[in-house]
Formats: structure tokens, sequence, C-alpha cells
């Protein structure tokens, strides 16, 4: 007999590490871009699972391709390839600058997958003393020793004891930073090609393209971690696309899944062959049934149609941020490119994104943030418009409910 567990927040303090804080919300169906919690209370989701949910909640070809592959095959080892895997992977390449393709099961593992590669190809190919990576204050790649590392928030890396070496930080958007840097000992610079955590940050034309020019000079390759930015996020397959720069090693995960964990690193041959076999492995990257759901989310974004509705989507994202602020002036700035918007704090109420979220939630709209100043908007890529114009006037109610306290 089974028993009957009370699933609650309590519960949660009981039985988890207690490494986050959820909130008393606790969601339990979603479809599209309406989610309804315990109680009944319906929201409309602005946060996307952080960048995930890029077709929102339960879509149709997600769950035909998640049914359809559970009663086939679910997991094997590596020992095997599989047919979904090789789809994915052949589409992946067949749209991207790529010609390799490393499947992992989050953006985090794709970053360690890409950060051991850099090191391998510059240990064969130019010797032991290029092992330097550079890397951007504020940037966050992943919670691995490897990756927090290599992210630019000491929060996050501090407290671990020592720590991997020879990493170091520049500013983003300032090439001077690189090139005070940057040397024939650098094996890497990685950097977002739009930074999320740290900022909702663009950055300039003049930055991305100097710092390919860098790697090139110094020959260095250049890592772009995708794994927010990527699969239509900013309106692009990929936002290297529109930035006119090409890396040489890419990470995608978040999207890629729609909502299932997958992650995957790109790259060149000749770049590829310096993982030889044994060097890294995950075992359940590739697994059939996480690329076939993957499959079908890639399928459905990358058409004209959803890319260039996400630009569309932003632009009334942005009007409507805009509006709100033009009454209550609680922004700074509204900055961001497609689907990942931030809203930047005032300096009167620095420090209380968390509080806005909070007052959301009262409101029926779920929201993000981007450290403790500005809130960040990540959801489905296919948000109806009606959605997004309901989900704003319920922010609006959030914010007015702030500035009124």
């Amino acid at each position: 007999m089974t028993t009957q567990i009370q699933a609650n927040r309590a519960l949660f303090d009981e039985v988890m590490v207690p490494n986050y804080a959820p909130s008393a919300v606790i969601p339990v169906r979603g479809q599209g871009s309406h989610v309804w919690d315990q109680n009944e209370k319906q929201y409309i989701d602005f946060a996307g699972g952080i960048a995930v949910n890029c077709l929102g909640h339960c879509h149709p070809n997600l769950v035909a391709a998640l049914k359809e592959q559970g009663e086939k095959i679910w997991h094997l080892s590596n020992v095997m390839t599989n047919e979904p895997a090789l789809r994915l992977a052949k589409k992946l390449v067949d749209n991207t600058f790529a010609e390799k393709v490393y499947f992992a099961n989050s953006g985090g593992e794709a970053n360690e997958a890409a950060f051991k590669l850099a090191r391998r190809w510059a240990l064969d190919v130019h010797g032991a003393e290029k092992t330097q990576i550079i890397s951007f204050k504020q940037a966050f790649h992943g919670r691995t020793f490897f990756t927090v590392t290599v992210g630019g928030q000491e929060a996050y890396s501090d407290g671990f004891g020592p720590k991997p070496g020879d990493i170091v930080h520049a500013e983003y958007n300032n090439l001077d930073s690189v090139k005070a840097l940057i040397s024939a000992k650098t094996c890497a610079v990685v950097m977002e090609p739009l930074q999320g955590e740290g900022g909702i940050i663009s950055p300039t034309d003049a930055f991305v393209k100097g710092v390919r020019e860098l790697c090139n000079e110094h020959n260095a390759l250049l890592v772009f971690d995708e794994v927010q930015t990527g699969v239509g996020r900013l309106g692009a397959l990929y936002a290297y696309m529109e930035l006119g720069v090409t890396p040489d090693i890419l990470t995608t995960a978040k999207a890629l899944g729609g909502g299932f964990p997958i992650g995957a690193m790109i790259t060149t041959t000749a770049i590829a062959k310096h993982l030889k076999i044994g060097t890294h492995g995950s075992t359940y990257g590739g697994n059939p049934l996480a690329c076939a759901v993957g499959e079908a989310a890639f399928d459905t974004v990358n058409t004209p149609e959803v890319l260039n509705g996400v630009k569309a989507k932003a632009e009334l994202y942005k009007a409507g941020l805009n509006e709100i602020n033009e009454k209550y002036h609680v922004f700074a700035e509204i900055r961001g490119k497609g689907l990942l918007i931030g809203a930047v704090l005032t300096e009167k109420y620095q420090g209380q994104a968390k509080a806005f979220l909070m007052k959301a939630m009262d409101e029926g709209v779920m929201v993000l943030v981007a450290g403790a100043n500005i809130i960040r908007f990540a959801p489905s890529l296919v948000i109806p418009d009606e959605d997004i114009e309901e989900g704003l006037a319920r922010f609006e109610k959030a914010v007015a409910s702030m500035v009124n306290t």
C-alpha cells in the first residue's frame, strides 16, 4: 500500500538540503504560458524555468516526442549510440558553424566539457604552458567547481577550498581589460554573448569582435556560453549568428530540451579530435529520451515564424514595461535582447528585485531576478500576445503595490 505524503513547503525544510529557498507556491500543472498551483491559483509564466521552457508547458510537439520515445528505449550506455542522438547532432551541425557534437545533461556539464577540451587542445597543440583561461567578472557558467571558478562571481565559488588554477577575469565590454590579461599562455577566452546572471548586459560590436581578434592573435580559442542565449532566446537560433563573430566552441542547454534535461558542446573537427576515447564522458549524456525531446524542441523553434516572433514579442514587452515605468518610475533602464529582458531598478529600489518578484507572484505572474537590482523576464518564445498583455497588467499591479507600500 502506497503511503500518502503531503507535499507542501514544510516538507521541503524537512527532507531537502537547504541550498535553495523556494517559494511557498508549489505548481502542479502547466499549459502553454499558464501554471496552476496546489490551490488552483493560476499564474502567467514570464520566467520560463530560467529560460528553459522555450515552448511553454506541455507543448504538444514535446509531449508527443516524449510519449513516442518513452515507449521505445530510454537509456543506453555510451558503448552504443542511438538514433535520436544522431539525428539531433546532425541538425546541430547542419544549422551552425560546428562539425562535431558532445552531449551532456546540463549547461554546467556542457561548459565543463568545453573548458576541459580547450585545455586539452592547448596541451596537445601548443604545450604545457598554455593553460590560462580568461573569463569575465559577473559571468555565470555553471556550478561544478571548474565552471563556478571560471564564472566571475566569488559568492558562488568561495568557501570550497583551493580553486582550479590559471583562471582570470576581465571586465565585460572592456576590451582593454582583456588585452591586459591575454598572452601566449592563454588557451581560451570564455564569454556569454549576452551576460545573463551578470545583469542582462549586451556586448558592444567593437568588444565582441575585438575579443575574437585577440583570440586569433594569441592562438586562443573563443568559447561562447550560449546556455541561456541559445535556441532562439534572442531571436536568432544562436546569438553568435547576429554578432558577426564565430566561436571555436559553443555550449547549449536550457531551451535545447524545452524543459527536459540536456546540454551539448559543439565545435570543429580539428578541435574535437583532442577529446580522444576515454578523455571525457557522461553516463546520461546523449540518452535517447533526452535527445528525442531535444530534437522536437529544436525543430519547433528553428523556424522563421518562431524566431521572428521572438523579436516582435520583445518589442511588446519593452513597450509595456516602459509604459509601466512612465507611471511608477521604478526602472533606470529596460535592457536585453529578444526574450531575455532586464528591468534595472532605480537607486530608490536598489536591492529589492526579490521583493518585486514576490509581489508579482502575489498578483499571479512569475518573473525572475538577475542579481539584487534587476528583474528578469525569460518567457516562452511562443507566448501569446494576449498573455504578454495580461501578465504585464498583473506585473503593473505588483509594481504599484511596491511603490505604495
